[in-house]
C-alpha cells in the first residue's frame, strides 16, 4: 500500500497529494524518462532538440516532426506543480499526434521558486510564438496538471498567442486552494496572482476552442478543478474511466485514443 498522509479535514495538502493514492507511483518518472529517451533516439533527425525560445537557461524546447509535412503543431507543457521535471521526461507522449501527421513541441520552463507563475506563463507564451514561427498550420496547446494550467492560460483572453485549441489535462485551473498547501512556500502564490493566473477566473479568448480532460479516478480536488474550468468556460469536459493522475496522459501515445481524437478535433 502507498504511504498516505494522515486524514484531517480540511487538508489541502492531502487534496493535492497524487502519488500517495496511486499504487507504484514511484515507478512512473523513471519509466517516463526511459520511454522518452527511446522516442528521441528513434526519431533521429526528426527530433530537433534544445531549441532556445528565450534568454534564460531553461527556455529550451524539443521539436518533433512527423514523417511528412506537418498538418499543424501540438505544444505539450509538462507538469510537476511548476517546480519539478523538465521536457526530457515526456517526449514519448508526442507519439500519438506524430502518427496523425502533427509536429509536437515540448518546452521546459524556469521552475519555482526561481520564477513566479506569471513569469512561467510568459515563458510558455514565448515558446508558443517561437513554435508558430517554425511550424505552420493550426496550433493546439495541451499539458498535464501544472502543465494543464499553463495550457489553459494560453487560451485566455488576456494573452496574444496563435493558438486554435487548448486541451488542458487534469489542469490546476483555480489557484486559490493551492495557497493553503505546504508547497506554496515554493510557489509563492498570493491573492493577486491567484486572481490573474487562475484560468477559471479568466475568459476563453474568442476563436479558441477548448476541451478539458481528467481521469475519473483522480483525487476529488482534480475532478473539481476540471469541472470548474469547463463550467466557467462553457466547454466540454471528459472524466476518462479507469485513469488516475499519472495514467491519464497515456492516450497521447496512441493515435487512435479518445484523447488524441479530442486533442485534434475540428482541425
Amino acid at each position: 500500500m502507498t504511504d498516505r498522509p494522515a486524514y484531517s479535514w480540511p487538508d489541502p495538502d492531502r487534496d493535492y497529494a497524487n502519488g500517495a493514492f496511486i499504487p507504484g507511483a514511484g515507478d512512473y518518472p523513471p519509466r517516463w524518462s526511459r520511454e522518452a529517451a527511446a522516442l528521441r533516439e528513434a526519431l533521429g533527425p526528426r527530433a530537433e532538440l534544445d531549441l532556445a525560445y528565450g534568454p534564460s537557461p531553461r527556455e529550451r524546447l524539443d521539436l518533433f516532426l512527423p514523417a511528412g509535412a506537418p498538418r499543424g503543431v501540438v505544444v505539450f507543457v509538462h507538469g510537476g506543480y511548476w517546480h519539478l521535471f523538465s521536457k526530457a521526461e515526456w517526449s514519448h507522449f508526442a507519439a500519438g499526434p506524430l502518427a496523425r501527421g502533427w509536429a509536437v513541441a515540448m518546452p521546459s520552463y524556469t521552475l519555482a521558486p526561481d520564477a513566479r507563475l506569471s513569469g512561467i506563463t510568459a515563458q510558455i507564451a514565448r515558446a508558443c510564438n517561437f513554435v508558430a514561427s517554425r511550424v505552420g498550420g493550426a496550433m493546439v496547446v495541451t499539458g498535464h496538471s501544472a502543465g494543464g494550467h499553463l495550457a489553459a492560460r494560453m487560451g485566455c483572453a488576456d494573452l496574444s498567442v496563435p493558438v486554435a485549441r487548448v486541451v488542458p489535462i487534469s489542469p490546476l485551473a483555480e489557484l486559490g486552494p493551492l495557497m493553503a498547501t505546504g508547497m506554496n512556500a515554493t510557489l509563492k502564490i498570493d491573492a493577486a496572482e491567484a486572481a490573474t493566473e487562475s484560468p477559471a477566473r479568466l475568459r476563453l479568448r474568442d476563436g479558441v476552442t477548448a476541451h478539458v480532460w481528467v481521469g475519473a479516478e483522480e483525487r476529488p480536488a482534480f475532478l473539481w478543478q476540471a469541472r470548474v474550468l469547463a463550467e466557467e468556460w462553457g466547454c466540454p469536459w471528459t472524466a476518462e474511466p479507469g485513469h488516475h493522475h499519472f495514467s491519464v496522459i497515456d492516450g497521447l501515445k496512441d493515435p487512435e485514443s479518445d484523447l488524441c481524437r479530442v486533442l485534434l478535433e475540428g482541425l
